[in-house]
């Protein structure tokens, strides 16, 4: 028998299946344990600064739908129905953590580990994938805003001689603007057989750019939107380069300890993951084949692309710090927020995704994938509500989209009639 979690509490007691709402006071939600807690260039003068005559470049600014409204209530039940959609697509188990202005609501449906049996929960800790790239944007727009690094400069002033094009700027890569080639796709052009041989393997940021730089662009800098891998790559060197430090210690003490993430790590080229986790199950490219337990890796291969350790809770804590203004000074905000079109209902900034939701609401946060890994990781435009949704699986096309219907139960609250169903995309 799948687990799952069952609620209980006044309200929220005939919600069926696999919700669970912390009760404050008899019904209420209730909070976690709380956390920690000039659109002008940088002066010439100032190490990093941009040329006097250099345009910057911004992409396309595209401004969020404005329903006008008030956030309609979390859909629990229909929040519920969207985890199990997503364990009926596949994945061992699947949970979601939504942070309502101090009220806290779990959901979760099956398992964590499917040796144990042990019921999947929204205390577990998991790989964050591509949710890495928002924290590695952070560090760099800080060092922007101390006049150690301009967003409208070449990469190749701050690493000189890394990238054939003198042209590629800072903004262009944390963009994906920069037509740097994303060398993951041939690495895991075989998805079993590219993770296994890369499993165990330690990649320097160099090697990995290198890989990149095999292929030929896909497009002129500035040009348009192609994701890559490579991009963040780059930024971990800039992060490493303009502060003296790994990755790991900017992450720590610029991010981590300021806003108590206790669940948060970046452990790389470590293998094992801390503490009370999920084990990730990648799913082949084979129908039918089995789930390949991926849990246990080094993810050299994305290291300050998609190496990060987390939680829900840490991650919801995370976002909403960082559109309400804690992490980044409003102008440098607002930078990390110009976002070009990606398709029909998504736009990408600076490290950072928005997601237009059929109800007219904008979201803001990353998606994650990363061997074993769905994530999604949003919150409102004043951090007010965040959630975070997870499935233990990756790899499989129906479970990430039904995965994405967390975002609607989360933020549109229970669908009218003839609104799409979430779990829809």
């Amino acid at each position: 028998m799948v687990p799952t979690t069952v609620v209980r509490g006044a309200v929220l007691g005939a919600v069926a299946l696999s919700l669970l709402a912390v009760p404050a006071q008899a019904a209420t939600p209730q909070p976690d344990a709380p956390a920690a807690p000039s659109d002008a260039p940088a002066a010439p003068s100032a190490p990093g600064a941009a040329a006097a005559d250099r345009a910057p470049d911004t992409g396309t600014a595209l401004p969020a739908p404005d329903t006008g409204t008030a956030l309609p209530a979390p859909d629990t039940a229909g929040l519920a129905a969207v985890l199990r959609s997503v364990v009926a697509q596949g994945a061992p188990g699947a949970m979601a953590r939504i942070e309502d202005h101090g009220r806290t609501y779990r959901a979760a449906q099956g398992v964590a580990d499917r040796g144990t049996q042990r019921a999947i929960s929204t205390d577990d800790r998991f790989r964050v994938g591509s949710i890495t790239k928002t924290f590695s944007a952070v560090v760099l727009l800080q060092l922007v805003n101390e006049q150690r690094l301009a967003l409208d400069e070449p990469v190749n002033r701050y690493l000189p001689g890394l990238l054939p094009d003198d042209r590629i700027t800072v903004r262009q890569v944390l963009s994906h603007r920069s037509g740097l080639y994303d060398y993951t796709n041939d690495m895991f052009a075989d998805s079993v057989a590219g993770f296994e041989a890369v499993r165990k393997k330690v990649f320097t940021y160099r090697q990995l750019v290198a890989l990149s730089l095999r292929k030929p662009p896909t497009n002129a800098p500035g040009a348009a939107y192609s994701y890559s891998n490579t991009n963040f790559v780059v930024a971990g060197l800039l992060i490493e380069k303009l502060t003296g430090q790994p990755v790991q210690t900017a992450y720590r003490n610029r991010i981590i300890e300021p806003l108590g993430l206790d669940d948060t790590f970046y452990v790389h080229p470590d293998t094992a993951i801390p503490g009370r986790y999920a084990r990730g199950y990648l799913t082949p490219d084979t129908a039918g084949a089995p789930l390949v337990d991926a849990t246990t890796q080094t993810v050299s291969w994305a290291q300050s692309a998609g190496a990060v350790i987390s939680s829900a809770r840490d991650l919801d804590v995370f976002y909403s710090a960082l559109l309400g203004g804690k992490l980044l000074p409003a102008a440098r905000l607002a930078e990390m927020e110009r976002f070009t079109k990606v398709d029909a209902t998504t736009a990408y900034g600076l490290g950072l995704r928005r997601r237009d939701l059929s109800c007219g609401m904008s979201v803001y946060g990353h998606t994650g994938a990363v061997q074993g890994y769905y994530s999604y990781a949003f919150t409102t435009k004043d951090g007010g509500r965040s959630v975070t949704a997870v499935a233990n699986t990756s790899n499989n096309g129906k479970v990430l989209s039904a995965l994405a219907g967390t975002l609607e139960s989360a933020f549109c609250g229970k669908p009218k009639s003839g609104a799409p169903k979430a779990g829809t995309e």
